[in-house]
This record gives C-alpha cells, sequence and structure tokens, in this order.
C-alpha cells in the first residue's frame, strides 16, 4: 500500500492494461472453459507468453489524456475526450462494444458531446471510471461531474452513469483509507443510488463478503454461469466484490475474475485499474508488467503518462503527452492477425 499519487496514477493504468492484457484470451469464454484455461500458472497467453491491450485500456489512456487537457472544467473534458475517441475509431479498433461505437459515428455527424451517447449500459463507462475517482482524490466536489460527461458521450442509460459512479466512488473513498468500514461504504452507496436493480445487486455483494462467498457463487446469484456479460449492472457488483473480498492481492484477484468468462478483458480492466489506483502499481506482479507487448501505447509510455496525471492533480500545470499516431494504422493489422490466431488457438481443447 503507498500514499505515493504517482504509484496510484501508474498503477491505475498499469493495472488496467494487465486486466486487459490478462483477460483478453478469455474474451467470450464460458467460465467453465474460462477456468480450464486458467488453470496452473496463470500467465500471458496472447503472443508468445506475451500480451497486448484492447479498448479497455486505449479509453482510459485517453481520459487520462483528457485530464490534462482540461483538468478542471467537466465539459472541456468532454470536448477533448470526444475528439480523441473520433481519432481513435479511425484507427479501426477491434472489440469496440456496439454501443461506443453508434455514439462515435454520432460524434463524427456533429452530436456534441452531451448528446452523443445511445441508450446502453454496457461497460464502457466502468472501464473509464477508475481513474477518474482517483482524480477526484484531491477535487472531490467534481466527482460526479466528470463521471456523468465522461459517461454520457458514449452512453446515455442511466444505468451506465451510476455503474460507472460505483466504481469512481470505491476507487475515491479507498484510495483516502483501504480500510474504510464496509457498513459505511455500502450505505452510502446506497444512499447515493436510484437504480433498484444495482442496489439489490449491491446489498448481495455485501452480504457475499459478510458469508465469505466465492466470485463463482456471487455469479451463480445473479444467474451468469455462462460469463460475466457485458451488462454494467452485472459488470460492476462481481468487480466490487472481487475488489473488496481480495484487496491487495492483486494477482488472486485477478484471476478469479477473468476466470469467470464472458467480458473478461473489460472484468479485468475495470478491477485492474481501481485496485491499482486504490493500492499502487507495486501490488501489480511485475512478470505481468512486463510481459504486456505493445505500441504506441507501451508500458513505458503508459507509467509516463500516469506520472504525469500524477503531477497535474497536484496542481501543477502539465500538458496531454505525444503519442505516435501513425503507429496504430500499423498495429492494427498485426492485431487482426494476433487476435484470428488467438481464435484458431481456442479451438483447440481444454474444452
Amino acid at each position: 500500500m503507498t500514499d505515493s499519487p504517482t504509484d496510484k496514477f501508474v498503477g491505475c493504468l498499469l493495472g488496467t492494461a494487465v486486466g486487459d492484457s490478462m483477460g483478453l484470451p478469455l474474451e467470450g469464454m464460458s467460465r467453465r472453459r474460462g477456468r480450464k484455461m486458467a488453470r496452473g500458472r496463470f500467465r500471458h497467453s496472447l503472443v508468445f507468453g506475451h500480451g497486448m491491450i484492447s479498448d479497455d485500456t486505449d479509453h482510459i489512456c485517453m481520459t487520462a489524456q483528457s485530464l490534462l487537457a482540461s483538468p478542471r472544467d467537466s465539459a472541456g473534458f468532454a470536448r477533448s475526450l470526444g475528439w480523441r475517441l473520433r481519432g481513435w475509431l479511425l484507427t479501426a479498433p477491434a472489440g469496440i462494444g456496439f454501443g461506443t461505437l453508434r455514439s462515435l459515428i454520432k460524434l463524427w455527424i456533429g452530436f456534441s458531446p452531451e448528446k452523443s451517447g445511445v441508450f446502453s449500459a454496457g461497460n464502457g463507462p466502468a472501464m473509464r471510471a477508475p481513474i477518474l475517482g482517483l482524480w477526484s482524490y484531491q477535487n472531490e466536489s467534481d466527482r460526479d461531474q466528470f463521471v456523468q460527461a465522461c459517461t454520457r458521450l458514449t452512453h446515455s442509460d442511466p444505468k451506465a452513469f451510476e455503474g460507472a459512479k460505483v466504481i469512481a466512488d470505491f476507487v475515491y473513498h479507498h484510495s483516502k483509507d483501504p480500510e474504510h468500514d464496509l457498513s459505511t461504504f455500502f450505505e452510502m452507496l446506497q444512499a447515493s443510488l436510484e437504480g433498484q436493480e444495482l442496489k439489490s445487486h449491491l446489498r448481495a455483494v455485501e452480504q457475499a463478503l459478510k458469508d465469505d462467498l466465492s466470485p463463482e457463487a456471487l455469479a451463480d446469484q445473479f444467474g451468469l454461469q455462462k460469463g460475466i456479460t457485458g451488462y454494467i449492472n452485472h459488470t460492476v457488483p462481481i468487480v466490487l466484490f472481487c475488489l473488496l473480498k481480495f484487496r491487495e492481492d492483486f494477482k488472486n484477484g485477478l484471476k478469479e475474475i477473468v476466470a469467470l468468462g464472458g467480458d473478461a478483458d473489460t472484468t479485468g480492466a475495470i478491477y485492474g485499474g481501481a485496485a491499482g489506483a486504490v493500492y499502487g502499481v507495486d501490488v501489480i506482479p511485475q512478470e505481468w508488467r512486463d510481459g504486456i507487448f505493445e505500441w504506441p501505447r507501451s508500458v513505458g509510455w503508459m507509467t509516463k503518462l500516469g506520472e504525469t496525471v500524477a503531477r497535474a492533480s497536484e496542481g501543477k500545470d502539465e500538458q496531454p503527452l505525444a503519442l505516435f499516431w501513425p503507429g496504430y494504422f500499423l498495429r492494427s493489422p498485426f492485431s487482426i492477425v494476433v487476435i484470428f490466431t488467438h481464435v484458431f488457438r481456442r479451438m483447440l481443447p481444454p474444452y
């Protein structure tokens, strides 16, 4: 555990990248097969013992860049993020959610960031939320404004905002006090939410923690035997449960959540980003950080971005980092080859 803002912001970005890359090979698998694939030594397996990131990590990096571009104005932050998302779409990213795709098309044809979101309760806002909760470690009053602005860019369903808010609130409160009283925390969440389904699921999470249930048992209660869906009211409670159950045990927490199958890269990314934000980069195994094979958003670049955002969060004047955007047009064909190779691999045992 660390109190260093730099360790927390770097932990948030690299935790997202590690969770994303460790979960990506299990994306779309059933829980039964996911557990078989994760059996034994849990490690990177996408590209000859290395991992690659997907849209989840891209989104949190763009969110961080937009905080640097507009650190105090949520509307300016949303405009900056909107332009970054427009550019990102041109690189033909693999794995983009249908709701996010529709919203980015709306941005391109002229809708404002306040009206570009589509009525969807997908996971996109939650995967961008950890760094917003950490950013508000210094700016509590702005937290909901930034989460709302970030959410409505792509998703207008109120459930999407409330799911993202739960993740941001977890990071905010536990960054200040990792041993934050659970009863007080859940009472605060219940009082701040309106959606009855999410509130019911959070009550189940609280009870499951008291009963020391496994993530698998809680997923069974939600009817998720085949894997965690892309629905935010399924994802957020399961992620929150694993964050609170495993605390600083990043390795086992990540293994458990991605082995549940389904939207494994996103559940892994949200878990990793939130855990890294609360406990710092050192809870993330070094071999997992070193195992990410990426460019132009390399581990070194993401580390530098985290350091820069940390300084900005303390009031220093910082600018967004330069990124070699043409590199994404070179990366895309390579990633397509990797994905098709991996799809072929998944036709082989274990079943």
